[in-house]
Parts: C-alpha cells; sequence; structure tokens
C-alpha cells in the first residue's frame, strides 16, 4: 500500500489547484492537506467504488439555477486540463442525474469553468478561456438541450458549445471475427479460456512467420546513419516487405540499418533476423534461453520515431483492457468483495471511445495497438500473482486514472510537458501522477538497462502468456526507448514469430535502454500503421500487408484507418506530429 506524508500532499496540492472560480458557483478545491489526504485515503480504500474515487486530484464545482437545476462541472485531474464529468439534477424531487464526459478539444489552451448566472433568474454557465476571451455556454438549456442531442447524436465524440468540447458517447468497438470467437468462448463457455489456448497453441504459432530473402554483399542504399547500427555478425540484404517505402532500399534493406520513411519525416523502418545479431550480444550479457533455428530466420521489423517531432499518447478501447478481475488471481490475489482489483467493473460516466479525438487527426502520424487485454494482464503465480491483487496492468488517459499503476511493471508513460518515458514504474513515482498525462504497463521488462530483464527465461515469473507448455514462439509486438546523442528514439517492433528471448536479444541488439512486450498472436493485436494525406483523405500504410484487411472500408472502397476513423475495441497508442 502507497503512503503519502503531509508534506507530499502540500506538493500535490500545488499541482492539483487551479484559478478562483468566477461569478459565486461553489469551487470545491484542495484547500488544504487534510482534504487531499481523503482523496489519497478513497484511491487507496480497498472496498468497491467508482472510477471516480480513484481519482486524488478531481475538483468540483457546483451551481443551481434560478428553476432549481442543480449542475457539478468535476474536474478529474485539473493538471492535465482535459476530462471533464458534467452531472445534471434537472429535478431536486428526484434521484436522476444525467452524467455527461466532457472532452476539451484544446486543452493546452483552453480553461474551462462553471459560473453562477450573473443576475437571480440567469442560469449558470460554462466559461471557456482562451487568449483572454471568455465565451459562455448553456448546453442544458431549451426545450431541446444541446447536451441531450449531442447524447443521442450516435457519434463518438460529439461538439457542443461551438465546437470547444465534445461530447464522449459510448459506441460499440470495431473487432475481428476472430476476436469476437475468442471472446464468446471466454466469456460464455466453461473452460472457454483452455479452448483459446489449445486454438493458439494449434493454429497460430508461426502462422504469421516470414523469413525474407537474404542476399550477400551491400549497396543497400541510402541509410539514416544517425541511429546507429544494430550490433549483428553481418549486415547482408534482406528483400523483405514494408506497408510504405524506406527511402533508398528498392534493393533489399540492409539488416540492421535503418531507412527514412519517405514522406514521413522523423519515421524510418530496418529490418533483421535475429540469428544475424552478434555472438557476443546472444550470448550475453544477461541470461535469455537459446534460439531455435525457427526464430533465428523470422523476419523483424523495427520502425522508429525520433520523439523530438512527435507528441505521444494513450485511448483505451471500447472494451479492452477491462476494468474488473484477470481470471488468474487466485486466493490472497483476489478480493470476491471488490468488483475488480481497484474496486470497480465499469468506466462510466468516464467514457471510452476507442478512437482519436477528431481534433488530433489533422496531425496524426502513426498508431499502434496497445497491450494486453485484462484476462493476460495479471500474474496466475508466484509472488505477483498475491500481492497488489495480482498485478492487473495500470493505465491512464488525459491523467485519469482507469487502473493504478503498480512498481515493478514495464511502463510506457507521457508527463505533463510532454516528455515520454518507458522504464518499470517505481514506489516513489506516486508523486509523479499528478503529472502523468498517459500511461500503460504491460508485464515486466524484456530489456532494462540495455540488457535482457531478470524474467525473461521465466514464462510465469515474466507472464510472458503463450501455451500451457511454455511453448513461447508466436507472433509478438514490443516497444523500446532507445537515446541517441541526447535525442530520444520510441521504436516498435514486430516479430513475425519469436520468444521473449528473441525479443529481449533482438532490441539489445539495436541498442535499447528498456523494452517492453504490447501483445501477441494476431496482425490485429500487433496492428501498426503509419499515415500521409493524399487528395484531402488520410490514408493508411500499415506495417505489412495483412493489417491492411483489418482496416474498414467505405462504400466506395477506400480504406478507413483504424482507431482513427472509427471505434475500436481495443487500446492503442499514437503518435501526432508536433
Amino acid at each position: 500500500m502507497y503512503s503519502l506524508n503531509r508534506q507530499a500532499a502540500r506538493a500535490v496540492m500545488c499541482l492539483v489547484l487551479a484559478a478562483p472560480s468566477a461569478g459565486g458557483a461553489t469551487d470545491i478545491r484542495h484547500t488544504d492537506t487534510d482534504l487531499i489526504e481523503a482523496q489519497w485515503a478513497e484511491y487507496d480504500a480497498n472496498r468497491p467504488k467508482t472510477i471516480r474515487e480513484i481519482q486524488p486530484f478531481r475538483r468540483l464545482t457546483r451551481a443551481q439555477g434560478p428553476d432549481g437545476t442543480e449542475i457539478t462541472l468535476t474536474s478529474l485531474n485539473p493538471g492535465i486540463n482535459a476530462w471533464f464529468v458534467l452531472d445534471i439534477r434537472r429535478d431536486t424531487r428526484s434521484r436522476r442525474i444525467d452524467s455527461y464526459h466532457i472532452e476539451l478539444s484544446d486543452p493546452d489552451g483552453t480553461g474551462l469553468s462553471l459560473v453562477e448566472g450573473d443576475a437571480d433568474d440567469e442560469a449558470p454557465a460554462l466559461v471557456f478561456a482562451r487568449d483572454g476571451i471568455e465565451e459562455r455556454c448553456t448546453p442544458w438549456s431549451g426545450s431541446a438541450p444541446a447536451l441531450d442531442r449531442a447524447a443521442a447524436s450516435g457519434l463518438p465524440y460529439a461538439p457542443v458549445c461551438d465546437g470547444r468540447a465534445f461530447v464522449r458517447n459510448e459506441v460499440r468497438g470495431s473487432r475481428t471475427s476472430r476476436e469476437a470467437v475468442a471472446e464468446f468462448l471466454r466469456d460464455n463457455v466453461v473452460f472457454g479460456e483452455s479452448i483459446v489456448d489449445l486454438i493458439k497453441g494449434s493454429f497460430y504459432e508461426d502462422a504469421y512467420m516470414s523469413s525474407g530473402e537474404v542476399v550477400a554483399g551491400t549497396g543497400a542504399g541510402d541509410i539514416a546513419t544517425g541511429l546507429g547500427r544494430a550490433r549483428l555478425a553481418s549486415h547482408p540484404l534482406i528483400r523483405t516487405y514494408f506497408g510504405f517505402e524506406p527511402e533508398g532500399a528498392a534493393g533489399g534493406l540492409e539488416a540492421g540499418s535503418w531507412y527514412a520513411v519517405k514522406d514521413a519525416p522523423g519515421i524510418y523502418a530496418s529490418a533483421v533476423q535475429p540469428g544475424m545479431i552478434h555472438p557476443d550480444v546472444l550470448n550475453g550479457p544477461g541470461r535469455t534461453h537459446r534460439l531455435d533455428g525457427i526464430e533465428r530466420r523470422a523476419d523483424v521489423y523495427l520502425v522508429g520515431f525520433d520523439l523530438s517531432q512527435f507528441e505521444l499518447g494513450y485511448e483505451p478501447g471500447t472494451d479492452h483492457p477491462r476494468l474488473g478481475w484477470s481470471s488468474r488471481p487466485r486466493g490472497a490475489g483476489r478480493n470476491r468483495a471488490l468488483p475488480g482489483p481497484d474496486g470497480f467493473d465499469r468506466a462510466a460516466p468516464v467514457v471510452r471511445t476507442g478512437m482519436l479525438s477528431p481534433s488530433l487527426t489533422d496531425r496524426v502520424a502513426a498508431t499502434f495497438a496497445g497491450g494486453f487485454k485484462r484476462d493476460h494482464g495479471a500474474w496466475r503465480a508466484g509472488e505477483k500473482s498475491v500481492t497488489n491483487h495480482g498485478h492487473h496492468y495500470g493505465f491512464l488517459a488525459n491523467g485519469v486514472i482507469f487502473s493504478k499503476l503498480h512498481p515493478g511493471l514495464s511502463t510506457l508513460f507521457v508527463l505533463d510537458d510532454g516528455s515520454v518515458h518507458m522504464r518499470k514504474w517505481r514506489e516513489e513515482d506516486r508523486a509523479l501522477l499528478p503529472r502523468v498525462r498517459f500511461a500503460r504497463q504491460n508485464g515486466v521488462p524484456l530489456v532494462e538497462d540495455g540488457v535482457p530483464g531478470a524474467q525473461v527465461t521465466s514464462w510465469l515469473g515474466g507472464n510472458w502468456s503463450g501455451s500451457a507448455e511454455a511453448e513461447l514462439r508466436t507472433l509478438r509486438g514490443g516497444a523500446c526507448m532507445k537515446t541517441v546523442s541526447g535525442r530520444k528514439f520510441l521504436i516498435y517492433g514486430y516479430f513475425s514469430t519469436a520468444t521473449p528471448s528473441a525479443m529481449a536479444r533482438t532490441f539489445q541488439a539495436y541498442g535499447c535502454d528498456h523494452a517492453m512486450l504490447l501483445d501477441m498472436n494476431g496482425q490485429e493485436h500487433t496492428y501498426m500503421a503509419l499515415y500521409v494525406r493524399e487528395d484531402g483523405a488520410l490514408r493508411p500504410q500499415h506495417l505489412v500487408a495483412g493489417m491492411a484487411q483489418i482496416d474498414e472500408r467505405a462504400r466506395d472502397g477506400t480504406p478507413v484507418p483504424r482507431f482513427v476513423g472509427y471505434a475500436d475495441n481495443r487500446d492503442f497508442i499514437y503518435l501526432l506530429r508536433k
């Protein structure tokens, strides 16, 4: 259990306080350490609760209209200033409260507050402040309130108040037929998880394995030398497929080298087969299993992003990761009095849209699928299975905590200054929580401090998933961070068939500081696409050809980009051009 002393509480309080509200509305803010400690106590409490009660930085403002309408605006994390919940009780004699999840279209440049009316007969209003100009909006007023019309629109993001904000609405997220079948089996059939594991072990192992032609010699073309070469025994050409064009690689890619991607500044591509890695890397430092003959010649595709040119964000899917219990923890790891490991199993009134906000699509450069679903995102055995409720993988979006971050787990996170980090979460990082804009945990490190993580060779200890016989070789996706001359690069890796050992040695050969597993077994789970603009339309360019079949299609056959053009059931990470 975390603890927070009063000095730390005062430091957090300073981060959370915002400008005083105008117009006489009741601003329920953290004015002393007792209040903020009370909200931390709610966060820590081991009891059923709502998602609101896990937000230790929330701030409430209340106002009442002349007709008795009661309005409450809750900023879920004032330091991030992106997501709000608007509660309206239109009839004080009724218990009914209508709740709306509000997202600012420009949280970095806009302030939002709730104020009373200037006169006794004037209704309260939302005030949007930008560049010294204040604009009022009363979307709950009138015979057909704008809030109700937005909520009934069926749009994941319905604009209100002249587009200054969106109402986030629940929609059904897209899923492939294979995902639908697997989900049905898990949720409705006795031993459904065992059936899914059997299917994976029988049919999916190596199903996506590719092995490009290896050509002796050089002459690879233009190489992005700034990123350096992977440490290989040799650097032959590989004739393999990317869904986008690496500059100067028409005759193949020199293994382990980086190439600029055409029409995608700041993005680079590389390819390798793990058997090419230098023996000094394959044999240490760090401990891994020996690579078998199949994964040694299996293609690995990597895409690097110069983070000086990009912002990174994270969005949960409409369904996954879920918030209830994984089936894995047993005994002391599972409190059956709680609906979920954090005290709840529903996000309401927070809404998960499973797609990028329309206010960001003009800057989107890439997306890739997030981490494991909740059922696989906890430990079935070992110390982690019986502590912290099984160590369910945590995640945050726009400063809102969906599931707590646990120390010891690999975490990709973004702070309020836009800086991107990847490392194990630590006990002392609790003090960072007010500043965390996005975060996604997914197991323990593949690479830590430049060498394979301590649990890479342990199926149960690493929670690597795979068959019950610990047959771990399958399609896998992962990510790592690398620093080059003070500049950070995020690298996404697609391993056409690999064990955690092959992933760790590959990321190690590429000079990664920290690496983590994302998801596995299918191209819908390892999906990755870049985006270019053609004739005013956003066109996806997929990492491998099969991923194009996952995107939906418009009536004229035009591809509609996953995560960007429609809601998806899975979570994802996105990169925006600065």
